[in-house]
């Protein structure tokens, strides 16, 4: 009696580690297929934030080669005296009216 209820547990316990296994590896096929499906995508974005960070430093590069000229201007316009005369000079304005 004991005999038998030890190969039918035995038998059962196999059974459940074949169930266990085929759960498991369907399991691991679906989260192969997400895997590759995600990195398809993160590719994709990667190649489309690449051109926008082209884009990017293409307008920076035009930005600073339009204020080039500009560069000396204010860096006059920024001089602690040139800033301090057009105060005196808004102040006299302030003074006549």
């Amino acid at each position: 009696m004991f005999t038998t209820i030890g190969v039918w547990l035995l038998v059962v316990s196999v059974v459940a580690m074949v169930v266990e296994g085929v759960v498991a590896a369907v399991w691991a096929v679906s989260l192969a297929k997400r895997s590759v499906a995600l990195s398809e995508r993160l590719d994709s974005e990667r190649t489309l934030i690449e051109a926008d960070l082209e884009r990017l430093r293409a307008a920076i590069e035009e930005a600073k080669r339009l204020w080039l000229p500009y560069k000396r201007v204010l860096r006059w316009v920024r001089h602690p005296l040139a800033i301090a005369l057009l105060e005196s000079y808004a102040r006299r304005r302030v003074r006549a009216r």
